[in-house]
């Protein structure tokens, strides 16, 4: 399972021109699937990514996590993530989850996030999305949950 996660001021996720998932201050977070993702690998990075020590303390260091400072997540399904494209310029998605697998994970990501206490808003699973945010410094990491 892999995140693209980037510090924002704000973010916003629309479907069909209406807004379905808005934030302030937090984490939009682009999540892929592999096809051989489990519920252990939601876990560990659910916990990862809401630790993750990226927000500026007193002094202007990345001390601080989600928690810390009451921020808020938007989780955006993106199977995308797995594109690989070693073997020409069309990527090829082979290891990427099939929905049927990817949305339950999907959805029990979100879960274990807000099971810690965080405020989540999320995208719609395979809609086509349009997302605007205002990226924070920029701060962009990728996370991941594989060995």
């Amino acid at each position: 399972m892999r995140a693209l996660v980037q510090r924002v001021a704000r973010a916003s996720v629309s479907v069909d021109a209406k807004t379905v998932g808005e934030i302030r201050q937090g984490l939009l977070v682009f999540l892929g699937i592999r096809e051989d993702d489990g519920e252990g690998n939601a876990a560990k990075l659910a916990k990862k990514v809401v630790n993750l020590r990226i927000f500026p303390d007193n002094n202007g260091k990345m001390n601080l996590s989600l928690r810390d400072i009451s921020g808020e997540m938007l989780i955006v399904s993106q199977f995308t993530l797995y594109g690989d494209t070693t073997g020409g310029n069309r990527p090829s998605y082979s290891v990427a989850a099939k929905p049927e697998t990817a949305k339950p994970l999907y959805e029990l990501f979100i879960q274990l996030c807000r099971d810690q206490e965080i405020s989540v808003a999320t995208g719609v699973f395979q809609a086509h999305m349009e997302v605007a945010l205002v990226n924070d410094g920029p701060v962009t990491l990728i996370c991941h949950s594989e060995n």
